[in-house]
């Protein structure tokens, strides 16, 4: 029997993407394992949503000091900030990288970003197989952590939003056409730069996602700047439901991340066919492809450029099509297949 031990305790927060890259990763390799293999979840207590054969892993808050499961054939450590790291009692062990962002983080200082890359380092030293979830976030890691390349490799988040087409019960229903953003409220994400877009048009601007700290103070300095404040709506958290009308029904799409391991929010937009506007910055280019428009700095006249020109294009060239096909590229099926053949070529 060959025992795989994956750490999951990030499903411990609903509200962000590792909490969906958990989730899809988990379920999918219930429907991919084989007979002769038995899949281990260490879980926070209370989550009992997936569906299938697997053993659970009970999470202790002690574990982050002790931690002494019976002995696994593969460790997966499916993000470099878990708290626990059973090294000894695994043959073999795997790190995913999401991303390396605290380097692109002004707020951060040095001692800050050397401590965190030291920790990293030291577990990409026990490690046996790294994976990046981008060639960006390859690119990084070989740039700032010793670890050989053939040690490595890529595969890719995939992207998948629930539909409900017959939902039409918004928290908020916009009283006129709007631009859509979601991710958690932090100064990252660079929500800031937006309000400014809604300068000479009638457009409103709906920010969703879970505030952290006074990051949203900001975005509402800057609509205020701008006198659209009443225009601005910081949604807060929202159900899949409220996701999926709002995307649906968006203008646009706006990502201007300045820090991004993959950018999973722009895939999902991309499902709907919009037109979806980006930073340049980190692993946008390389998600958003061809099939985006992009932001290469953030004052006020260049934005506004590129909002106009990439909406008269989207409504020229109608790349619908183009743009949903993009999206297929990226599957969780796609993900969960690679990560289990990874899995098989360590036991």
């Amino acid at each position: 029997m060959h025992r795989i031990g994956l750490d999951f305790e990030k499903l411990k927060y609903p509200h962000n993407g590792l909490y969906t890259f958990c989730m899809q990763l988990g379920q999918r390799l219930l429907q991919l394992k084989a007979d002769d293999e038995q899949l281990r979840y260490y879980l926070p207590g209370g989550f009992n949503d997936f569906k299938g054969d697997f053993k659970k892993i009970p999470y202790k808050w002690y574990h982050r000091y002790a931690f002494n499961p019976s002995e696994m054939d593969i460790w997966h450590a499916v993000h470099q900030t878990g708290n626990v790291w059973p090294r000894k009692k695994a043959k073999k062990t795997i790190l995913t990288i999401h991303d390396l962002n605290f380097l692109f983080e002004p707020n951060k200082s040095k001692a800050e970003k050397s401590r965190s890359l030291e920790a990293i380092q030291r577990q990409a030293d026990e490690t046996d197989r790294i994976v990046a979830i981008s060639q960006f976030t390859l690119n990084t890691i070989q740039e700032y952590i010793k670890v050989p390349k053939s040690k490595c490799s890529i595969i890719y988040q995939g992207s998948e939003i629930k539909e409900f087409p017959g939902f039409d019960a918004p928290q908020y229903r916009p009283v006129a056409p709007f631009l859509f953003a979601i991710g958690m409220i932090l100064p990252k994400k660079n929500f800031h730069v937006l309000p400014r877009l809604l300068e000479h048009n009638d457009y409103e601007l709906l920010i969703a996602g879970k505030t952290q700290g006074d990051y949203f103070k900001k975005i509402e300095e800057e609509a205020a700047k701008y006198g659209v404040s009443s225009r601005v709506k910081l949604l807060g958290s929202i159900t899949d439901e409220e996701k999926y009308w709002y995307y649906k029904n968006c203008k646009a799409f706006m990502f201007p991340s300045v820090a991004e391991g993959f950018g999973a929010p722009v895939v999902e937009a991309m499902h709907f066919g919009k037109p979806v506007f980006l930073s340049d910055k980190t692993s946008l280019p390389e998600i958003g492809g061809d099939a985006a428009y992009y932001f290469k700095q953030f004052d006020n006249e260049h934005m506004q450029q590129v909002l106009e020109q990439g909406l008269t294009h989207y409504a020229t060239n109608n790349p619908v099509d183009a743009i949903q096909q993009h999206a297929r590229k990226f599957s969780w099926d796609t993900n969960a297949r690679e990560y289990m053949k990874l899995y098989r070529s360590l036991y």
